[in-house]
């Protein structure tokens, strides 16, 4: 056996698995998730023997699909840590992102129970930091904690699964990012002048 053969084969293997993934994300982007395992297995320009080689069954994949895109989802909550101010835009952002995937989350929710909480808490742990700088510097409600944000998730993939149309559910989204931040009416505390600096642009 030649030199090196077996770390080229591992190398081919790993350029797979990531081409498999991307080509996931990109049909359950579709929503398309009757013809899942062929539609994939062709925009990743693999065998299908070669993607049931690295995921058996849909089950499989989903989860690593899953996996995948929550490694993404925390670098990018995590690189917000220490930029409180851009945590509505960061808040948007993470829920647009929910809208497009939503065919992904349809399929999560066939998971088990204990699953669905472990990948729920990941998301909620990813969002504990930045939350904390952003509630500091008074950006959002002082009220505001990460299990909230869970709610507003929860809400926003009603909103994305009641309709066909993205741009809807994307500005249904912003909405609720602004409300949930903001609140539907102002605290005492609020009214005196301690409302966040977005607030207080908009009043001058």
């Amino acid at each position: 056996m030649l030199y090196g053969t077996p770390t080229a084969r591992r190398r081919d293997a790993q350029r797979n698995r990531a081409a498999i993934l991307e080509a996931a994300s990109e049909v359950l982007a579709l929503g398309d998730t009757v013809a899942l395992m062929p539609e994939i297995a062709r925009r990743a320009s693999v065998g299908q023997a070669t993607l049931y080689r690295h995921f058996p069954d849909r089950a499989a994949l989903v989860a690593a699909v899953l996996n995948y895109q929550l490694e993404i989802l925390e670098a990018r909550v995590a690189g917000h840590a220490e930029h409180p101010e851009g945590f509505r835009e960061l808040l948007r952002e993470v829920l647009h992102f929910q809208i497009e995937l939503r065919g992904l989350v349809k399929l999560v929710r066939r998971f088990d129970a204990t699953q669905q909480e472990r990948y729920r808490q990941r998301v909620i742990t990813a969002f504990v930091a930045p939350l904390r700088q952003a509630r500091e510097h008074g950006y959002v409600r002082a009220d505001l904690v990460p299990e909230d944000l869970s709610l507003l998730f929860t809400m926003v993939q009603g909103v994305a699964e009641a309709t066909d149309d993205v741009a809807a559910a994307r500005a249904a989204a912003d909405r609720s990012v602004d409300l949930v931040l903001e609140g539907v009416f102002l605290s005492p505390g609020l009214s005196n002048g301690l409302s966040s600096p977005d607030a207080n642009a908009r009043r001058s």
